[in-house]
């Protein structure tokens, strides 16, 4: 069985989790990681075995890169890897008006570069997005609520380090029920850097402006990070015009570890659809799974 060529966009927490899933998966093979120019001569020490550059047209006969990056990078470096007519696969994690402008925009360029593009593909959006469709079709009328936490998020960390002035940061969700939440953003400051000024700037990025946020000063957030993370999804609805239809969806998980054993899985079935963008809901769940032989998977699964 010929396998799937894979080239990993940015060798950081998710990386190399991402690394790890490819390893373990027999289906996939790493053909090369893309990394900072500057960050390429400790990386070659490190794994020697492995083919790093910093420019993906440096790895021959890629069929599909995974990107490790954060949200903010995501659209242009898919949109420049889709017209080297590389499919690509995501874990870009805002919701609502921000991720359809980008599945939009990506689903041109991959339809134009006859490849394809997966969006989204993490645990939240992504899998959850899943439970979330299966509620609404057992129970289509009805509200799902979902609570995140407590549990570090990876997209709001990574926003809350990219403010001026932030020597380190970390982001914890705590659920307040119903779908609201509230963030502690634990902060270490550069020197001089009044935590005033950093708290007006992190209150007003798209990923906090809509939860209640603290701002918590802090000279050692190395030793409060913890990438554990939490979700209960929960709806209530009707189903053949019968009220009071209830269900629970619960998990705990590695943030960084899930999220890359998801990429790793999107990029399985990115191989199995037609050229377009594609959030998980819209695939079929089976096409994320190991194995041609469908029999024995559904088999398995029914």
């Amino acid at each position: 069985m010929k396998k799937i060529r894979v080239a990993v966009i940015g060798y950081g927490h998710i990386g190399k989790y991402v690394v790890k899933a490819l390893d373990e998966a027999g289906d996939l093979e790493l053909v090369g990681i893309v990394e900072q120019k500057k960050s390429l001569h400790d990386c070659r020490k490190q794994l020697p075995e492995i083919f790093f550059t910093d420019d993906i047209a440096n790895i021959k006969g890629v069929d599909i890169a995974i990107l490790c990056l954060p949200s903010v990078l995501v659209p242009d470096a898919a949109k420049m890897i889709l017209k080297s007519g590389v499919g690509t696969v995501d874990c870009f994690d805002r919701y609502g008006d921000d991720l359809l402008a980008v599945k939009k925009d990506l689903h041109k360029v991959s339809v134009a570069n006859k490849v394809v593009s997966i969006s989204a593909a993490g645990w939240d959006p992504g899998t959850d997005s899943i439970i979330r469709t299966i509620f609404e079709v057992a129970a289509p009328k009805g509200i799902t609520y979902t609570n995140f936490g407590p549990g570090t998020s990876m997209g709001h960390t990574v926003a809350a380090k990219a403010v001026s002035g932030v020597k380190n940061a970390l982001s914890i969700t705590i659920p307040e029920g119903f779908g609201f939440h509230k963030r502690c953003v634990y902060v270490e400051c550069e020197d001089g850097v009044n935590i005033d000024e950093i708290e007006l700037n992190i209150k007003k990025d798209r990923y906090f402006f809509h939860d209640l946020t603290y701002i918590i000063e802090s000279d050692d957030i190395d030793n409060l990070t913890d990438n554990g993370h939490s979700v209960v999804i929960e709806r209530k609805g009707a189903a053949s015009q019968t009220g009071n239809q209830r269900f629970t969806f619960k998990s705990t998980v590695t943030n960084p570890a899930v999220t890359a054993q998801i990429m790793v899985s999107s990029a399985r079935a990115a191989m199995k659809q037609l050229p377009g963008n594609y959030l998980l809901p819209e695939i079929a769940p089976i096409d994320l799974l190991e194995g041609d032989d469908r029999d024995q998977l559904l088999r398995r699964l029914v």
